[in-house]
């Protein structure tokens, strides 16, 4: 599987609270936080689900 790297470039405040969550099971939290994982359907799902939040790049 191939690997992203996702920063959160956007802060959660004021954002609904499965938003918040799913920042949070992306282990992101604050703003210029980063973190790699492995791509596949659920992780595609929790993305898209935030991607105005997050910048993706892959590695």
């Amino acid at each position: 599987m191939k690997k992203v790297k996702l920063t959160q470039i956007k802060s959660g405040i004021d954002r609904p609270l499965s938003q918040k969550m799913t920042l949070k099971s992306l282990k992101l939290g604050r703003i210029g936080k980063t973190a790699e994982v492995e791509m596949n359907p659920d992780m595609a799902g929790m993305i898209a689900k935030v991607s105005h939040l997050i910048k993706i790049e892959e590695i």
